[in-house]
């Protein structure tokens, strides 16, 4: 168990997680591969090599798609969150769709990041392993006010939105405060479930050797 009770891998090196006290965040250059211990972790890898338009992206990195299988091998061993675009194609073929469960018990669920602060409608597919769906923490209410941007304009991600300008870079790939939070909640409900699983492993060993 690390010191700080909470990890997130493949964040951007001035992400917010790095402000946090309760975090371990895990940047490019500290290098996500390395992590190897046993904590849920929250896990942003890389979706240019996933997304719909994949053929079409520059600068991919080699071994740049198979973070992301990194990332859901590490969660179905310690419990955890993968977050990627709704549109990414990990969802379907390696990861259950929206509403579906695996033979892990790992399910996805969608959100906005909007209703969490975002400056942008992005719409999110969380894979989560380690607690039941019933027991995921109430997500936030939809955020139905228009927040614009000091050209007066909505902002969408792509800027392919009429009315709207593009996102930057920061504010494309950024996780709003309010979505770490949610997420530090379903790891402490993670957390306490392997507790609790440990526990009764252990009663049971005294039970057999008593």
């Amino acid at each position: 168990m690390s010191t700080q009770p909470f990890v997130a891998l493949f964040v951007r090196e001035d992400s917010a997680y790095k402000e946090k006290q309760n975090w371990d965040a895990y940047d490019f250059k500290r290098d996500a591969l390395s992590y190897s211990g046993a904590d849920p972790v929250v896990c942003h890898p890389p979706c240019r090599s996933w997304g719909r338009l994949s053929h079409m992206a520059h600068n991919v990195r080699e071994g740049e798609a198979e973070l992301a299988l990194f990332s859901i091998d590490k969660i179905r061993q310690n419990g955890g969150i993968l977050e990627h675009p709704s549109g990414s194609r990990l969802f379907g073929k390696h990861l259950p769709d929206a509403g579906e469960t695996d033979e892990y018990g790992g399910f996805t669920i969608e959100i906005d990041q909007y209703d969490f602060g975002h400056v942008a409608h992005k719409r999110t597919k969380l894979y989560i392993c380690g607690i039941d769906r019933a027991e995921l923490p109430v997500l936030p209410e939809k955020d139905e006010t228009i927040h614009y941007c000091e050209k007066g304009k909505r902002r969408s991600i792509a800027g392919n939105v009429k009315g709207t300008t593009r996102c930057t870079q920061y504010q494309r790939e950024y996780t709003p405060e309010k979505l770490i939070d949610y997420f530090e909640n379903v790891l402490k409900l993670i957390n306490a479930n392997k507790t609790k699983e440990e526990t009764t492993d252990e009663s049971r060993s005294t039970d057999r050797t008593a």
